[in-house]
């Protein structure tokens, strides 16, 4: 049988790549850390570390170890979420991750009605393009611009977005409001750089508008800064739709130019099924897009 402790001071010096800095997060002293490292070298007959003055450098045995390591103390966090989970309050942790777009636009602003009701949550909000792995608990729970691919995670669909052309009304009385693409030419045009990580139907959208001799652009590597540009007046910007909700002064260009359905997703691990965390979080979105459709079809109405 290894031993647990020093499997675990192991860890934190592959993770710190120093005895020292890992002492200092184990509250042990150097030659403390030293002595357990050389102790399991010992039972393991291996080498773990290449030494040397700049830190430590794990060895290929070591790279080994620190990988179970590693797996270990996801599914260490995994269940202890799970005992947590299992009193009646919801505190703790939620490690929630979606789009630099999406959360900084929409889920952001909506975030005080979940901690009206779960004060003592503690939410950590990821905002990347890039899709963290939910099995390996990179993350707790996504919100998604497609439908996840791995087997064992559960997702469920929360709505649809669409690219669209917006501007402010000062912009359009003094340069114009196109009525055709051939008029956009004469427009400045404001959207995310096709390199940039985005969805491909906001890319492939920008591509098409780009065909059309655009006299001038602004190309920004989120949706927040193409926001904020529009909303100051500087040109026609392409912006998911959800942005009119809270922006109403923003008004539609060509709305009959806009990108493919674009499906947005929550999802988490199978492990996760009974976290009372994730059940708020999942009550919270899916109440907020009931209300988001309820407030849309009640305006179409008008």
């Amino acid at each position: 049988m290894m031993d647990w402790d020093k499997l675990r001071i192991f860890h934190a010096v592959a993770d710190a790549g120093s005895l020292t800095h890992a002492g200092e997060t184990l509250h042990l002293s150097q030659s403390a850390v030293s002595r357990q490292i050389r102790a399991l070298e010992d039972s393991l007959g291996s080498t773990l570390f290449h030494r040397h003055a700049r830190g430590l450098i794990l060895t290929e045995q070591g790279e080994l170890l620190f990988d179970a390591t590693t797996a270990m103390s996801k599914r260490l966090e995994a269940a202890a979420a799970r005992i947590r989970d299992s009193v009646e309050e919801v505190f703790g942790e939620l490690r929630v991750t979606t789009t630099t777009g999406f959360g900084s636009l929409w889920l952001a602003k909506r975030l005080p009605i979940l901690y009206e009701r779960y004060p003592e949550l503690r939410i950590d909000l990821m905002l990347s393009e890039q899709v963290l792995d939910l099995p390996m608990r990179e993350a707790d729970v996504a919100i998604r611009m497609k439908e996840p691919s791995q087997a064992d995670l559960i997702r469920l669909r929360l709505m649809s977005v669409r690219m669209q052309l917006y501007a402010v009304q000062p912009y359009l009385d003094a340069q114009g409001t196109p009525t055709s693409l051939d008029d956009l030419g004469e427009h400045r045009l404001i959207c995310q750089n096709t390199t940039t990580a985005q969805v491909s139907a906001g890319a492939r959208l920008v591509q098409e508008l780009m065909t059309h001799k655009i006299r001038s652009t602004l190309t920004v590597n989120n949706y927040f800064g193409v926001l904020q540009t529009v909303l100051n007046g500087l040109g026609i910007g392409v912006l998911p739709d959800y942005v009119t909700e809270d922006h109403p002064q923003l008004v539609r260009v060509l709305p009959n130019i806009e990108s493919s359905e674009v499906p947005v997703f929550l999802a988490y691990p199978e492990e996760l099924r009974a976290s009372r965390r994730i059940a708020a979080f999942r009550e919270f979105i899916t109440e907020q897009i009931t209300e988001k459709r309820q407030r849309e079809k009640d305006t179409s109405g008008l």
